[in-house]
């Protein structure tokens, strides 16, 4: 295990039909590079399921954490995003993430609650392509590549796309850990 992120705590926001590789990858890639990583879920229930069945407990409810006890968030795609969106506090900590400057990764349809957040306009975001209307609708701008690093925002389309989007992710936590 590296200590590159050692110190660094991330949240992996779930809900019910994430995508199992965009919430599993991200959380062990972290753990491998010293991050603590806290999955944080709805609160809707304790225990959700990805699209393939795998399920995840969360470790704590949104209703119980701040955006100011952690250094970033990623939010997997899958439909979870969908219900993440129905949940205010979830937005409310996203948006409160990326205000603050603190990494904000989102993948495939992850995107979806960062337009819910209000953290795409004036932005480039990689997304699934079905959601590229939404993106747009925002006032962002798709842009179909692998991984697209805005500032603090760092998107990627598809599962395939991981081994891109987790390199940028992992600098940009060190970068803060560093500040």
């Amino acid at each position: 295990m590296s200590n590159t992120l050692s110190g660094v705590r991330v949240a992996i926001l779930a809900e019910d039909l994430y995508e199992d590789s965009e919430l599993w990858y991200p959380y062990y890639r972290l753990i491998e590079e010293g991050a603590e990583v806290t999955i944080v879920g709805s609160g809707r229930q304790e225990t959700f399921k990805g699209k393939l069945g795998m399920p995840v407990k969360a470790d704590v409810s949104i209703d119980d954490v701040t955006a100011d006890q952690f250094d970033g968030v990623i939010v997997p795609g899958g439909f979870s995003p969908d219900y993440m969106r129905r949940k205010p506090p979830m937005i409310d900590f996203i948006r409160e993430i990326g205000e603050a400057g603190k990494p904000v990764g989102a993948i495939c349809h992850g995107a979806w609650a960062l337009t819910s957040a209000r953290l795409v306009r004036g932005r480039n975001i990689a997304c699934y392509f079905s959601i590229r209307d939404d993106i747009e609708g925002a006032g962002g701008t798709f842009v179909d590549e692998a991984v697209v690093v805005d500032g603090n925002i760092i998107t990627s389309r598809i599962p395939d796309d991981l081994p891109s989007f987790m390199p940028p992710i992992i600098a940009a936590l060190a970068a803060a850990k560093s500040s």
